[in-house]
């Protein structure tokens, strides 16, 4: 009978105080415990660092490590992935919430020794209606991955990589020094360049955070465009590969008008939110503008 592969994930972080919490406790209550539990700390300057800090005391698995060399995810993922000593890498984000078979599943995926990688579906868990909401994120994640033909996805969120794979290329995969690509993509392109499989596994499941959403327009159409760079990057010219760029800005809109009016941590809709944007608009175009060394005030502040 084969030995169970040891699963080891590892959650990269910046000023996360508000999820890193109940992030670990979704990693602590897995039905087959994790060998590590990584947390890399990426300069942060709220209270993250104390809060996994505290919780070290009632869980000997888990470890926190500093990344301090640059701000970005790339580095602060390779530093994590690197101290691993498990069999299998996971890698989720700080406001991911994990199923509590999540471990089960990778094991079992990473059965077939044929598999490098996987990604799972996604439940954005702060949003109304989750499970409609998991049902579409599923047909997308798994229609997506039949029709990637020339190339392969993860999604950084909720993935795995074998140890071994990631040992293999982790100094081919294209570094990143202007922060300007998606380092999932870019880690599932090297694999894939390189003759490793990637696969998508429906049941490694996992809840997110639909917070991204909620960026202004420009900040929120530079994330996507990190999908064209990265793929430019790796002279990838597929057409079906740029689908989920087309999908996020279709979805951006309705997705965002819908977060102004839901509270997503009591999971009832509400108009406070926007009430708050609203007084921040209102504050913003009271407060005084500097030009050169005058004090300008807006015309609307002056009736």
């Amino acid at each position: 009978m084969q030995k169970p592969l040891s699963v080891a994930v590892v959650i990269p972080a910046f000023n996360e105080e508000a999820t890193i919490a109940s992030c670990l406790e979704s990693c602590f209550n897995q039905k087959t415990p994790f060998s590590e539990i990584i947390v890399v700390d990426n300069l942060s300057t709220d209270k993250t660092v104390e809060i996994v800090t505290g919780l070290q005391k009632r869980h000997k698995n888990l470890k926190l490590v500093f990344q301090t060399d640059a701000q970005g995810i790339l580095p602060t993922r390779n530093l994590g992935f690197n101290a691993v000593s498990a069999d299998i890498i996971g890698r989720i984000d700080a406001d991911t919430i994990i199923d509590e078979n999540w471990v089960v599943s990778i094991q079992e995926t990473f059965m077939d020794n044929h598999v490098a990688a996987a990604s799972g579906p996604v439940e954005y868990h702060d949003m109304p209606l989750p499970k409609v909401g998991l049902a579409i994120d599923e047909k997308i994640r798994g229609t997506l991955h039949k029709l990637a033909k020339n190339h392969r996805f993860l999604f950084g969120t909720n993935m795995a990589i074998r140890k071994s794979a990631w040992k293999q290329i982790r100094d081919i995969e294209l570094q990143d020094p202007d922060n300007t690509m998606h380092e999932d993509i870019s880690l599932a392109l090297a694999l894939f360049q390189n003759d490793f499989e990637i696969i998508y596994a429906p049941t490694m499941l996992a809840g997110m955070s639909a917070r991204r959403i909620e960026n202004s327009p420009r900040d929120f159409y530079r994330y996507v465009m990190r999908f064209e760079n990265t793929f430019r990057a790796y002279g990838l010219k597929s057409t079906s590969a740029r689908i989920p760029i087309f999908i996020y800005l279709l979805i951006y809109f309705p997705v965002r008008t819908i977060r102004k009016f839901y509270d997503g941590e009591n999971s009832k809709f509400t108009l406070a939110k926007l009430k708050d944007d609203i007084s921040l608009m209102s504050d913003k175009i009271k407060r005084p503008r500097l030009r050169k060394d005058k004090v300008v005030i807006d015309e609307s502040s002056e009736l």
